[in-house]
């Protein structure tokens, strides 16, 4: 290789390298905030979703479907399961996220029809069990038949997209920190989710935050619990491991 090619290709790999952020400088979202918006946060008695966590509990308990059971009827501490999800289903051949997999048991189970994307009572029972992982670090279990899945969630992390020609690395690993419209720019680690956003006045999923990303860069919004979606979700787990559930988390 000539000279002007090898420094060019040690340019590239430099490039590659630098928007990597590394883990000692990782950051939550609540870093971030204003401490009057922590402080909501950090008491369960302020914090709005604490109030989908508590609905959640009692769908937790509450019979449903035709094989009249409960969640508790099977389960009973759901400590460390939010901190492992997306994880790989064998009956689809692919990760699933959390959301999914409470769905899945309502069919397969409970014999009751699926709790639609966002809908108050899906929110709910995916807080009330993301609750009981807070404090515990994120850890989605990758081995050879999910590596394909993260490794399609990480080019889409790092892929341009839309009318802005942005991609989310361009923002949350090479500007993180910094002010857009007002707003300071976070590393999107997914540690608080589901999270009340006060912009939305309600709780919201992760796969709700991704879709707002993606309609801001003016690209073409995936479907709630689509294949991209969800692989992006394994890839944002994965790049947040080791940090910490905060679950019910608040947003500005």
């Amino acid at each position: 290789m000539s000279p002007r090619l090898l420094l060019l290709a040690f340019f590239v790999v430099a490039r590659a390298w630098a928007g990597e952020i590394a883990p000692e400088q990782r950051r939550s979202g609540y870093e971030m905030m204003s401490r009057e918006t922590q402080k909501i946060q950090d008491d369960d008695a302020t914090n709005p979703g604490m109030l989908w966590v508590l609905d959640g509990e009692a769908l937790w308990k509450r019979k449903a479907g035709a094989a009249d059971r409960a969640c508790a009827d099977c389960h009973q501490s759901m400590r460390g399961v939010a901190a492992r999800y997306p994880a790989f289903d064998p009956a689809r051949g692919r990760p699933v996220t959390l959301e999914q997999r409470i769905n899945s048991c309502r069919v397969d189970h409970q014999k009751a029809p699926p709790l639609p994307y966002e809908s108050k009572e899906l929110l709910a029972l995916s807080a009330y069990v993301a609750r009981q992982s807070r404090g515990l670090p994120i850890e989605p279990k990758i081995e050879a038949r999910t590596k394909p899945f993260l490794d399609s969630g990480r080019e889409a992390f790092h892929r341009r997209q839309g009318q802005l020609n942005l991609s989310c690395s361009q923002c949350h690993d090479d500007n993180w920190g910094k002010k857009l419209a007002g707003s300071v720019i976070p590393q999107a680690h997914p540690t608080g989710y589901p999270i009340y956003r006060l912009e939305w006045q309600n709780l919201g999923s992760l796969g709700r935050r991704l879709r707002n990303c993606v309609f801001g860069i003016r690209a073409q919004v995936p479907e709630l619990g689509s294949d991209e979606l969800v692989d992006l979700e394994l890839y944002l787990m994965w790049r947040a491991r080791g940090m910490k559930i905060e679950a019910p988390g608040v947003r500005p």
